[in-house]
């Protein structure tokens, strides 16, 4: 980012404060809906009717791709005709998803469901709506705050939705997501009052959302996410059937391997804010590939598990929050919303993509493969990330 340290040390202003701390609770709301599933829909989809292992990653990954086709629309739409109309419009569409998903008694109508949630695309319209509250010297600060959130999010939902899962059924999850969806757009009547809207420019050029480099960060985000969703395919059988650990202890091992990223992720954070060289990202997508190959050559004990998912979750954390916080710098003001969505539709397509993966590669019943493949896709990324020169 090539940023001086000495801007990001600066206080934020009350209104900033509290816009930021709204924006990150409606996404940790909305978020948390979709985190509660992950660790759960691959088991619960495998018993519905007509379910086979290709329709189970559908199910998991599936709305990535409703999300990846309106990301872009609903940025510029929101560009032109504000963010909270459009913020509020696919939070109803989310929560009509979840209840679509939740009546279903077949495999066909939880993936119906799931497209539908992911038509409530407004990942983008939220980054856009922080990047205008915010000042451009705080926009990492603030970008950081609304990663952690959802990280905080990622961290409540494998803990919570296994549980809940186990205590009264995965469809209680569906039901909780569609509240939530409907408590997070009343929570926009807390934001401050005077957010600057978006600019309305005479030549509104799309184009320079697709800027070269901008397009290595959207790149970089469809990357992430395929290896995520395609890592929780496989990762509910292989601790149901290989570790023989029940769905509601499942929790135990995720939340562990997450609080030991964290002796990972915070260096990287700091050493990225002070200096913004592209190692840390290197190192980031290291530790990526070390935990899938973990997972998929001695991954057959609860300790071999929990170290991977530690050094896993340790390069994810710091690009889930980093890789945003990039492209909210470099996206030009005007364009900012429509930026964040090509951004945003990267990031859902590759967790379809993810879901597609892990299904394909899981139809053999070996979890290994799926964790074997994800090692293949992140040593290339890590390539590629060498050869190609960044230009920060």
């Amino acid at each position: 980012m090539g940023r001086d340290f000495s801007q990001l040390t600066g206080a934020m202003q009350p209104r900033e404060r509290r816009a930021v701390g709204v924006i990150a609770l409606i996404a940790i709301f909305r978020m948390f809906g979709l985190f509660a599933l992950l660790p759960v829909l691959a088991i619960y989809a495998a018993d519905l009717e007509g379910a086979t292992p290709a329709l189970i990653g559908i199910a998991v990954g599936g709305y990535g791709l409703t999300q990846a086709a309106l990301q872009i629309p609903f940025g510029a739409l929101s560009d032109r005709l504000g963010r909270i109309p459009v913020i509020i419009f696919g939070l109803l569409l989310f929560a009509a998803g979840s209840l679509l998903a939740g009546f279903s008694e077949d495999i066909y109508g939880v993936i119906a469901g799931r497209f539908l949630q992911g038509a409530g695309a407004i990942s983008s319209t939220l980054s856009a709506l922080l990047a205008d509250a915010t000042r451009e010297e705080m926009r990492t600060r603030s970008m950081a705050i609304f990663g952690i959130g959802i990280g905080t999010s990622f961290l409540l939902a494998l803990i919570i939705g296994p549980a809940i899962a186990a205590a009264t059924g995965v469809r209680a999850l569906f039901w909780l997501a569609a509240l939530l969806a409907l408590l997070a757009g009343g929570l926009l009547t807390l934001l401050p009052p005077g957010i600057k809207k978006p600019q309305h420019a005479t030549d509104r050029r799309i184009s320079a959302a697709f800027r070269p480099d901008l397009l290595r960060l959207d790149f970089y985000i469809f990357m992430l996410h395929a290896l995520l969703t395609a890592s929780f395919v496989a990762l509910p059988f292989l601790l149901r059937n290989d570790l023989g650990i029940l769905l509601g202890g499942h929790w135990k091992i995720y939340i562990g391997a997450l609080l030991a990223s964290l002796l990972g992720t915070v260096p990287l954070i700091i050493a990225d804010e002070r200096q913004g060289k592209t190692s840390t990202v290197a190192t980031a997508i290291l530790l990526i590939l070390v935990g899938q190959v973990i997972l998929a050559s001695v991954g057959s004990t609860a300790t071999a598990v929990f170290v991977a998912l530690a050094v896993f979750f340790a390069g994810f954390n710091f690009l889930e929050a980093g890789l945003p916080a990039r492209l909210s710098i470099r996206a030009t003001g005007e364009v900012r919303g429509a930026s964040l969505g090509v951004f945003s539709s990267a990031q859902f397509l590759g967790a379809f993509a993810g879901g597609l993966i892990g299904g394909y590669f899981l139809s053999g019943g070996n979890p290994a493969a799926v964790f074997m493949v994800c090692a293949f896709i992140a040593a290339v990324w890590l390539v590629l990330h060498r050869l190609v020169p960044d230009s920060e």
